[in-house]
């Protein structure tokens, strides 16, 4: 099997907006489904600036409140897959409007819980919804909005994924902060709810025209490098990333000699260097994005974790916030470079490897904060970090010595057509 043959496990294109229909519809329907992805990523992530507060309440330690992002993360890892096969025909806007009254009704479950035992088991059933949710949301737009607005609408789409990361969380904290963390999840409950009401009202029915059985994602993966490329590299940027993250609020503390009380403010800046760098880096090419992202965080984690003092500490945080931001929008363009004809199989794979990935990175770093230090953790962040950029620079040398057969073009259009007339695995760009 090529890799050609891989890409044709879907269809270029499913069922495309009806004639006639109204823009402004679809424009609308874009933006529900983008709300839901924002309020999904922020419900899985909310715990980041909230575990000591949660820990101290609920008598458990950093690192095993570091539980909370881990378990979710596993399990969204595990569903994205389990959820794209498993919803067969079913209407996509029924599925997704499922899987979000699912996470109100987890995030309420949490802010209720009276132990620990109770809001792990809550945020299990937030890791089934985010793993369904993403898989399915990133195939939707072509069914949404005109062919010319294909790519600006799965832009918007997958824009909630770095907003909630740089932007959900800062507030979650924020929130948190003033009226305590069951307040916090309170609150992402009742936006689920609203965003529940939003995709019942703009989203058109959405029947899937095939189902994608569960060899084809294998298939996939053995069969295609530049895909097995991307799901490799986002494990290792992941992992690196909340290996750190997850615990930025004690490094903040322990390295940095930041008071708790401002641990917000830092991260609603770091919120708005992130979005600033996800828009950088949406139209570049995604591998030298991920490159320079990569070997850039690695210096920073570990600056981050040996450089005492406030003004160091906010300046890195700054700097770790642009970095990031331009990751997942990177991910998801070099998945469906990658793959144009099979973007719905190669971003579930991209989505369970970026779920298990935070749960990895999570636990990682509840290992190294508990068993070492506050700083083992960025520390260990910094080393995946730099083997991120190896195995990028790796692969695109491995992609210029096989010649041009071997690069992802830098245009979805031009990968869609490459997909239709080579024989070998879609084009993907070395030298820009």
């Amino acid at each position: 099997m090529t890799d050609a043959d891989a890409d044709a496990v879907a269809p270029a294109r499913t069922a495309a907006v009806a004639p006639g229909s109204s823009p402004w519809k679809g424009w609308a329907a874009v933006s529900a489904v983008s709300l839901g992805i924002f309020c999904l990523i922020t419900s899985e992530l909310l715990p980041v600036g909230l575990l000591t507060p949660v820990g101290d309440s609920l008598g458990v330690s950093d690192g095993t409140a570091g539980l909370m992002v881990t378990v979710p993360g596993l399990i969204a890892g595990f569903c994205a897959p389990l959820v794209t096969v498993g919803a067969g025909r079913l209407d996509r806007r029924l599925v997704l409007c499922v899987l979000i009254a699912l996470m109100a009704v987890a995030n309420l479950a949490a802010a209720l819980a009276p132990g620990f035992a109770v809001v792990l088991a809550a945020r299990l059933l937030v890791g089934v919804s985010v793993g369904g949710f993403w898989a399915i949301a990133g195939g939707l737009a072509v069914r949404l909005v005109p062919e010319r607005h294909v790519g600006r609408a799965t832009a918007v789409v997958f824009g909630g994924v770095p907003t909630a990361s740089v932007l959900g969380v800062p507030a979650g904290t924020l929130l948190g902060e003033l009226g305590g963390w069951r307040t916090a999840f309170a609150a992402v409950a009742a936006l689920g709810l609203v965003t529940l009401i939003a995709l019942l009202l703009l989203l058109p029915a959405l029947p899937a025209d095939r189902g994608i059985r569960f060899g084809e994602l294998p298939a996939l993966l053995r069969d295609n490098r530049a895909v097995r490329a991307g799901v490799i590299v986002t494990f290792l940027v992941v992992t690196g990333q909340f290996t750190a993250y997850t615990f930025v609020r004690p490094i903040l503390r322990d390295v940095s000699g930041i008071d708790a009380e401002y641990v917000s403010t830092l991260l609603l800046g770091y919120g708005v260097a992130g979005v600033a760098g996800n828009f950088l880096a949406g139209a570049r090419d995604p591998r030298r994005t991920l490159l320079v992202v990569s070997a850039s965080l690695a210096a920073v984690l570990a600056l981050i974790a040996t450089l005492p003092g406030a003004f160091a500490g906010t300046a890195l945080l700054l700097a770790w916030g642009l970095g990031y931001g331009g990751v997942s929008v990177s991910l998801q363009s070099w998945m469906i470079r990658a793959a144009p004809r099979a973007a719905e199989a190669a971003s579930s794979l991209m989505v369970a490897m970026f779920n298990l990935a935070i749960a990895a990175g999570a636990f990682a770093g509840g290992l190294a904060v508990d068993g070492l230090s506050a700083p083992a953790a960025p520390l260990t962040g910094a080393a995946l970090m730099l083997a991120a950029a190896v195995t990028i620079g790796t692969t695109s040398a491995s992609a210029r010595r096989r010649g041009p057969a071997a690069g992802i073009p830098d245009h979805p259009r031009r990968a869609a057509e490459a997909s239709r007339t080579a024989g070998a695995e879609v084009p993907y760009k070395t030298d820009g």
